[in-house]
């Protein structure tokens, strides 16, 4: 498996993510702060950052089911947490309603949403893509 890029993989991103329900609508043009996972020429795994200010706005951490519990999803976030530090972030924040639990694992801490810098809560993500009945979470990042 390579993580990649994911610019040229959008089409494959974007069936991806409606397979896993996860909103597709708001995708940036750019995915220049996205990665994908590539396994036997297919796009198995996607990972998105978006940069607001010092901080970073984790969104569309997706596997297709069959690359699940293979490390995949671990592998994105990992790559999108080291650019997120060498890019001078602070912290990561994400919106999930199914995978908090991953997430606690992975450092996250679960937060309030008054708790999210200003800049961030003015996502799309934040603002009308995700209900509040989402979970929030956060990562301080290592400087």
């Amino acid at each position: 498996m390579i993580i990649e890029q994911a610019q040229p993989y959008k089409q494959e991103i974007i069936a991806l993510l409606e397979s896993q329900k996860l909103p597709v609508n708001d995708l940036p043009d750019n995915l220049d702060d996205f990665l994908v996972a590539i396994q036997n020429q297919k796009v198995v795994g996607v990972a998105g950052l978006e940069i607001y200010g010092n901080f970073g706005l984790l969104r569309s951490l997706a596997v297709h089911p069959e690359f699940r519990n293979a490390g995949v999803a671990q592998q994105l976030l990992q790559r999108i947490t080291e650019e997120s530090s060498s890019k001078g972030l602070v912290a990561l924040y994400l919106l999930t309603e199914t995978a908090a639990d991953y997430f606690d694992r992975k450092g996250f801490l679960r937060i309030g949403r008054d708790e999210v810098p200003p800049e961030v809560q003015q996502s799309s993500e934040f603002s009308h893509v995700c209900p509040v009945s989402a979970i929030v979470m956060k990562k301080t990042l290592k400087k």
